[in-house]
């Protein structure tokens, strides 16, 4: 079974006859072509395989294609989004606002600190974190927000940014989803005081698993580095220890602060070089399935579309399915496995993270932000990825439009 895969495929078609299909769907996959593959395979022959030129070349493609002044690469966005609330003075004590739909990460990051996670509510339109909601969990322990860009739909920026002004907070972008999504013709990159991306087989490019974080404050690069490398400084002139005959050598580094072994390995590197030739088309592609979608359902009163806001020019790495069950004779659960059946697969992003029974020992309950756990009750990802054919895209269209006829009430 792959990553991608569920084990209910033998489920049977549930309205009769055949399914739509006879070869499966997956929802996500990545799209690796020979250039990638040669990339990889000429650092691994090369002298450096971690550490190298090719860390330092994405680096700078990073920079470029964002807009951001500094640019660094580490393992993934979870350790991402870790050093970029250390860097932000995140610890104990301190509060981190960040939204329930999400991967556990975006929360968890605050915890690793030995902070607070405050879940924020949901628009029920967008399904991104609410302003409004945001600054009604503020109180004099918080620290920072994290806010998640879900599906690749760019949060309120000059909403979220007002109230970080306001109350003096750090702004942390989680833009796992959103790499080439813009806010007001701005790239994500520049939008935040710390924007983190991830590299997931499953996002718009991939380095197999990967992540960066992007900024333009020089301090928080300079920590940055130095957290993704056991906190260790290699340049002299930034040495606290005075040069002498011990500490003079070419050989010489400093700790100067506790950090983490997080760093990217060049033939990640390359991998995802290579995929940031093909980026734009990656996103036109994404843009182009998601249009098809929003015509087919648009019409369709037992599917509810998210709401786009105007600021945002979104590259979607998820689409979501949202099924009004008031209008259906049926279940979520029922409706995904006879999607499965159809031989389209799904996937539910996110469970709300303070449902996990980690969060229960931590004294969260369920309830806590009621339009998030609304949303979650009725949504399902369906496929969305570059590859996807035209035929393949028909045909996810049409095992939801027979499933609904099937089910509707």
């Amino acid at each position: 079974m792959t990553n991608f895969d569920m084990d209910n495929t033998q489920i049977p078609a549930i309205c009769g006859g055949q399914s739509v299909r006879d070869v499966k769907i997956y929802y996500g996959r990545q799209w690796i072509n020979e250039d990638d593959v040669k990339a990889v395979s000429e650092t691994l022959l090369s002298d450096y395989i971690t550490c190298g030129p090719k860390v330092d070349e994405l680096e700078h493609r990073l920079e470029k294609f964002t807009g951001a002044k500094h640019a660094i690469v580490c393992t993934n966005d979870t350790s991402a989004l870790h050093i970029a609330c250390v860097a932000a003075g995140v610890g104990p004590g301190d509060e981190v606002i960040t939204t329930p739909l999400t991967f556990m990460a975006s929360a968890n990051c605050a915890l690793y600190c030995g902070a607070k996670p405050v879940f924020a509510d949901i628009r029920e339109d967008t399904y991104n974190i609410d302003p409004d909601s945001i600054e009604q969990h503020i109180t004099e322990h918080t620290k920072a927000i994290v806010a998640v860009d879900y599906t690749g739909q760019v949060v309120e920026v000059e909403r979220i940014r007002a109230l970080c002004d306001k109350y003096h907070l750090v702004f942390i972008e989680d833009a796992a989803h959103s790499i080439g999504s813009k806010y007001n013709g701005t790239p994500v990159g520049t939008l935040a005081d710390m924007t983190c991306f991830s590299f997931h087989p499953v996002k718009t490019i991939t380095s197999g698993e990967g992540g960066a974080i992007v900024t333009n404050n020089d301090e928080y690069a300079r920590k940055l580095n130095l957290l993704r490398s056991h906190g260790m400084e290699h340049d002299h002139s930034k040495f606290v220890t005075p040069a002498d005959e011990d500490n003079g050598g070419a050989w010489y580094y400093e700790q100067q602060m506790i950090g983490f072994n997080y760093r990217m390995t060049d033939f990640q590197a390359a991998l995802l070089i290579s995929q940031m030739n093909r980026i734009d088309s990656f996103i036109a592609r994404r843009k182009a399935i998601v249009k098809r979608y929003n015509e087919a359902f648009a019409d369709v009163p037992e599917i509810i579309v998210q709401k786009e806001i105007p600021q945002s020019d979104t590259s979607r790495h998820l689409y979501e399915l949202r099924l009004d069950l008031s209008k259906l004779k049926c279940t979520r659960r029922e409706f995904f496995d006879a999607m499965s059946a159809e031989n389209v697969q799904c996937q539910v992003h996110y469970i709300p993270v303070y449902w996990m029974p980690v969060y229960k020992e931590l004294g969260y309950e369920r309830g806590l932000c009621p339009v998030a756990e609304k949303v979650y009750g009725s949504i399902m990802s369906i496929p969305l990825y570059p590859k996807l054919t035209d035929d393949e895209v028909g045909d996810v269209i049409k095992a939801v439009l027979k499933l609904v006829n099937w089910y509707k009430k």
